[in-house]
């Protein structure tokens, strides 16, 4: 996985056309993110459960609106997970990037947080986040999704 302090490749230059808009995220990234799938009607409903408890130090934002390369993330990355990012830039996916968030918002969220990367439970926090991503597209309650079909 690319590192997420990367230079952007030399060769790279900003686009010349003056109607393009720049990417909406293409600034760095705040102290702390969670990227979550916003097309995802069951990841939305999540994101916005953190976003009313987390530190407004912290930014909770849809992978579509993320310029991923400046990242080191892809689309694929995205689609199989949700991602915290560290104010140094460290990155985390799966469960490890909700515990990320948890640990960012007040009591009791940051145990819990803790709680889910510690001995025995970690593996089991991993396996039942990949279970609910696999199967995310058939909770309804939570919306609509419309790309959640993966």
């Amino acid at each position: 996985m690319p590192d997420a302090t990367a230079e952007p490749h030399p060769s790279s230059s900003p686009p010349t056309d003056a109607t393009a808009e720049p990417h909406p995220l293409s600034r760095p990234l705040p102290a702390g993110t969670l990227i979550y799938d916003g097309d995802c009607g069951f990841c939305t409903s999540i994101a916005r459960w953190v976003e009313r408890r987390i530190s407004d130090d912290y930014l909770v934002v849809p992978s579509q609106q993320v310029d991923l390369g400046t990242i080191g993330l892809t689309d694929e990355d995205v689609a199989r997970s949700a991602w915290w990012i560290d104010p140094d830039g460290t990155r985390s996916d799966e469960h490890r990037s909700i515990a990320g968030a948890l640990r960012a918002m007040s009591r009791p969220w940051p145990a819990v947080g803790r709680l889910l990367t510690l001995g025995p439970i970690n593996p089991l926090a991993g396996w039942t986040y990949r279970m609910i991503a696999a199967n995310r597209y058939r909770l309804p309650r939570f919306g609509n999704p419309r790309r959640c079909d993966r």
